[in-house]
């Protein structure tokens, strides 16, 4: 458990993936998980940022992108799209909107499906 709070808190990209993949799938152990990364959560805050096709998600969530980098802040995208049918993953990516962020070593980027989840939000991504 240790060794995962370490690799979490440098940033260890392999091990934020392995540890979201960890709760999404609510693999054995998850909330025990959460429960031990959660003193190291300090000040964090979650946004989240909702609307139909076009209205302007990716735009917003891009100016936030800068000031929050200006700030010297880390940040985590969730993007949460609808679930493909034939597979129950994420369909839409935004990634390709946010292709110059990948270069900073501050944000983390992270496709998730919403799994059929009503409202548009996966239920992993509320815990």
């Amino acid at each position: 458990m240790n060794d995962i709070i370490k690799n979490l808190r440098n940033k260890d990209i392999k091990s934020i993936s392995k540890f979201i993949s960890s709760v999404e799938n609510q693999e054995n152990g998850y909330l025990d998980l959460l429960s031990e990364i959660y003193p190291y959560t300090g000040k964090s805050y979650r946004i989240g940022i909702t609307g139909p096709p076009g209205s302007g998600k990716s735009s917003i969530t891009n100016q936030l992108i800068e000031e929050f980098i200006k700030n010297k802040y880390s940040i985590a995208i969730i993007a949460i799209d609808p679930s493909s049918p034939f597979n129950g993953g994420a369909i839409l990516g935004d990634r390709i909107r946010f292709s110059n962020t990948f270069k900073n070593s501050d944000i983390f980027f992270r496709s998730m499906s919403t799994r059929g989840s009503q409202g548009g939000l996966s239920k992993s991504s509320t815990l």
